[in-house]
């Protein structure tokens, strides 16, 4: 299976609003930037990337997360991040039963994400 027909069997599979939620967080994440391109790594985790890992998204008992390999380096005026905030490297956004995210503003955390991947990348070309 591709590494997007294992995130649609996952979501499937989590048939309490959590799949409903993984979905949505999914789709503003791929509307964010055509680049993105989805894996599936570390024993079943989707992974979203564009010149490198940027999020991971994890369905727990009680919540969603989204973690954002270098969140602690994006600028976050939303206030999206909600977990790791006293971390040097990864943010999470945890999304619980009933909460509701804004697309808009996930997807400028998203955009943000891209361009610092770009802008790493770049620096190792140079």
């Amino acid at each position: 299976m591709t590494p997007s027909e294992n995130i649609n069997v996952l979501i499937a599979g989590l048939t309490d609003w959590r799949g409903a939620a993984l979905a949505s967080l999914r789709k503003a994440i791929l509307e964010a930037d055509p680049d993105i391109i989805e894996e599936w790594k570390w024993m079943g985790s989707p992974v979203w990337s564009c010149d490198g890992n940027m999020v991971v998204g994890n369905a727990h008992k009680e919540k969603v997360k989204l973690t954002f390999s270098h969140g602690a380096n994006l600028a976050d005026p939303d206030t999206l991040f909600n977990n790791g905030l006293g971390g040097k490297v990864w943010r999470a956004i945890d999304v619980f039963e009933g909460d509701t995210i804004d697309q808009r503003a996930l997807k400028d955390l998203i955009r943000s994400a891209v361009a610092y991947n770009r802008s790493k990348k770049k620096k190792k070309e140079a």
